[in-house]
């Protein structure tokens, strides 16, 4: 409860909370900064229609829901605004916040996450919002068509690795652009080959 984020996890964000897309969805609009971290922010805002999180994203609750008390860390108003599909093997009802978020929670897995939160966007952009295990099913599954990386200067220790025991070249995928920013490099990865691991599912 005391770290959402992970022990130290906030630094790896230290390139976000000073921007002013940070600050219209948390604080005063019209401040913060307007260099090319907030335009990378702003990006990966931009033309959304649906999120997709994992379990413990959206919380620390573990196993079966005890009951409905708990609806994300983000208050009566999260950021998403739209709806979102949360994985998790146990069944719950669909909560409704403030300011146009749904959170549906999905026990048929990653696939079917997407079939629903693709549905529910309407033709924009669907957006997987974390955390490193869903990342990494989707990114093994070649179901991801581009993924931003913020690269932060920092080490904080062990911790959820996202790159173990995936070949992404062998996936598909290249680093195709990046871009320096004021706290952090952007990088893109993007699919950009049909490649099929010997086994893996089409």
């Amino acid at each position: 409860m005391q770290n959402p984020l992970g022990v130290r996890g906030a630094e790896l964000m230290e390139w976000f909370f000073p921007t002013r897309m940070f600050r219209k969805m948390h604080g005063p609009e019209g401040d913060g900064e307007t260099g090319v971290d907030n335009r990378m922010a702003e990006q990966g805002f931009d033309g959304i229609g649906a999120w997709i999180l994992g379990r413990n994203m959206f919380g620390p609750v573990r196993g079966p829901w005890p009951d409905e008390r708990w609806k994300g860390w983000w208050g009566e108003e999260p950021p998403y605004h739209v709806p979102v599909f949360v994985l998790t093997h146990h069944a719950r009802k669909p909560v409704t916040m403030k300011g146009g978020t749904v959170f549906h929670f999905v026990t048929e897995g990653i696939r079917a996450a997407l079939e629903q939160a693709k549905k529910a966007a309407g033709g924009k952009d669907v957006r997987l919002g974390g955390g490193v295990s869903t990342l990494r099913q989707y990114l093994q599954a070649r179901l991801i068509d581009e993924l931003h990386l913020a690269v932060r200067p920092v080490l904080l220790g062990a911790g959820e690795t996202l790159w173990s025991g995936l070949d992404l070249r062998a996936l598909g995928y290249q680093a195709t652009s990046r871009v320096p920013g004021e706290r952090a490099l952007h990088v893109s990865l993007c699919r950009v080959e049909q490649r099929i691991l010997p086994g893996a599912e089409e």
